[in-house]
């Protein structure tokens, strides 16, 4: 049940993104104060666009993820520590994301933000952690063939090689029906 190659460097792609976005914000933020404030505001207003936009496209994987991965891995018993941690971070991530948006006071944004900050800070080495254990219990699961059999593809045969005539008498029909539904005898 090991992601399709396309999803599986989406995630990535967008973990990467989510992380080298908010850490420069983080960056950003903190030397908005400088000298060169206007331009590290504006370097931290553009990533916190892309850090947004990257957002969206990570709901959508975690929303294609349910199906296709977490469910399946959960029913099969296999990597639950690690899947309930990265399904609780990703929760995490979302709920603060939008009280960052919504939350009513000062107090209570600076907390949200504190929480998204070292959540999202941890997200990489959570995301490592579980494709390593992961590919672990798949192994255990399924053990792979000794290497001299390993990537070993098989010769082509049949009509793909030209070995068999495409054109094959196909197989007889079976006889037909009556009206009545009654087999018509031969």
């Amino acid at each position: 049940m090991r992601l399709e190659s396309g999803l599986r460097f989406g995630n990535y792609a967008v973990v990467a993104t989510l992380t080298a976005t908010g850490v420069i914000w983080l960056m950003a933020d903190m030397l908005k104060a400088s000298e060169d404030g206007e331009l590290w505001q504006a370097i931290g207003a553009n990533m916190l666009m892309l850090h947004g936009l990257a957002a969206m496209i990570a709901l959508v994987l975690v929303g294609a993820m349910i199906p296709m991965h977490l469910s399946g891995f959960w029913r099969a018993r296999r990597n639950r520590i690690s899947g309930a941690a990265m399904v609780g971070t990703n929760a995490a991530l979302m709920i603060t994301a939008w009280g960052l948006y919504y939350a009513g006071s000062d107090e209570l944004r600076t907390f949200v933000a504190d929480v998204h900050i070292a959540v999202g800070i941890a997200l990489p080495a959570l995301v490592a952690t579980h494709v390593v254990l992961g590919r672990r219990s798949t192994r255990r699961a399924d053990p792979q063939p000794a290497s001299a059999e390993r990537g070993r593809v098989e010769p082509l045969t049949g009509v793909v090689a030209g070995f068999v005539s495409p054109t094959r008498t196909p197989p007889p029909c079976p006889p037909p029906h009556t009206a009545e539904g009654a087999v018509a005898a031969e």
